[in-house]
């Protein structure tokens, strides 16, 4: 297969996966302003600095509430992650490879661009925002359908798998860490009936709840992360992605398990060998939030190592960028 090839299909899947993470981000948020008023910057500053933008969000002299918000995460073409900018990236990379995807995904992801850029999309997103968001999960969730019941499970679905399941471990911890941004001004409130609402909205915001309650009877912060962070079997958790993404790098490879033949295999295989020897109680004595900012850390340099060993690019040229 061709790196350009491959690169177009890695990022047309990783933007996808970042356009409904940020919606997520967004939902934490709507679901905690159903049950904790609180001004406006308190609210909604979080979601700004989990993404490491911040300056750029303030460089623009946007104050913190609801709409500005909304608006610079999901429909500001200027800022190159926000939900338009990532579906737009990501139907030019489908352009690019469209003898490559099945109709059926080219049909569904342009449409799916064409739907964002319409004034009725912008009035629901304000004035509907639980139906807008919603509707965009479920999107990316039937774009994701379509890459495994109509493309061929070979190569190119491979690196798609990788880009999908790397952008959504990285997007997993930053969920977390808002959690964390939260409770930043009021650390009082730790253990408290309002910790135990926002812990919920974490759950739900990343479609863990359900599953979750059947493996934990109470929802305690070290239970939850335990989940989103070590469970084998939830699809959204961090251990879970890490592992079903070095699967479709030996797929591509060829090598065996346990067999690093290149600098991605290997940091890759270090990543999960370290998840798989680590359990909550180091993590909570670390640090929450700093075991996580080392982890996206981590998920920024696997990123570029694949773009340097598969498709020809200088090492963190893309990691952060739209321009596909």
């Amino acid at each position: 297969m061709l790196s350009r090839v491959a690169n177009s299909i890695y990022w047309m899947c990783r933007y996808i996966e970042r356009a409904e993470n940020v919606a997520r981000f967004i939902d934490v948020n709507l679901n905690l302003l159903l049950d904790l008023p609180a001004d406006d910057k308190e609210q909604w500053s979080p979601l700004i600095m989990t993404t490491g933008d911040q300056a750029l969000y303030e460089k623009s002299e946007k104050i913190y509430n609801q709409e500005e918000v909304i608006w610079f995460l999901t429909f500001d073409r200027s800022y190159p992650n926000s939900i338009l900018s990532c579906v737009s990236a990501a139907r030019e990379n489908a352009k690019s490879i469209r003898e490559i995807i099945s109709s059926e995904m080219w049909e569904h992801l342009n449409n799916f661009y064409l739907e964002l850029m319409k004034e009725e999309s912008i009035k629901m997103a304000i004035q509907d925002p639980n139906r807008f968001f919603n509707i965009i999960k479920m999107r990316s969730h039937l774009f994701t359908g379509l890459l495994d019941s109509t493309m061929s499970h070979g190569e190119a679905w491979n690196f798609a798998r990788i880009g999908m399941m790397l952008e959504r471990a990285d997007k997993t911890s930053r969920i977390l860490d808002v959690k964390y941004f939260m409770l930043l001004p009021q650390v009082g409130l730790v253990n408290t009936p309002i910790d135990n609402i926002q812990w919920i909205s974490v759950l739900r915001s990343t479609s863990a709840f359900e599953m979750f309650r059947k493996e934990f009877h109470q929802v305690r912060p070290e239970n939850v992360a335990n989940f989103l962070i070590f469970n084998r079997l939830f699809p959204r958790s961090i251990y879970h992605c890490i592992e079903k993404a070095q699967i479709c790098l030996h797929r591509i490879t060829g090598s065996p398990t346990g067999v690093a033949t290149n600098a991605a295999e290997k940091r890759l295989g270090r990543l999960k060998a370290d998840l798989e020897y680590t359990d909550i109680e180091e993590v909570i004595e670390e640090g929450l939030h700093e075991f996580l900012d080392d982890l996206q850390t981590e998920f920024n340099q696997i990123g570029g190592i694949i773009g340097t060993t598969f498709f020809n690019i200088k090492l963190q040229s893309q990691t952060n960028s739209s321009e596909q």
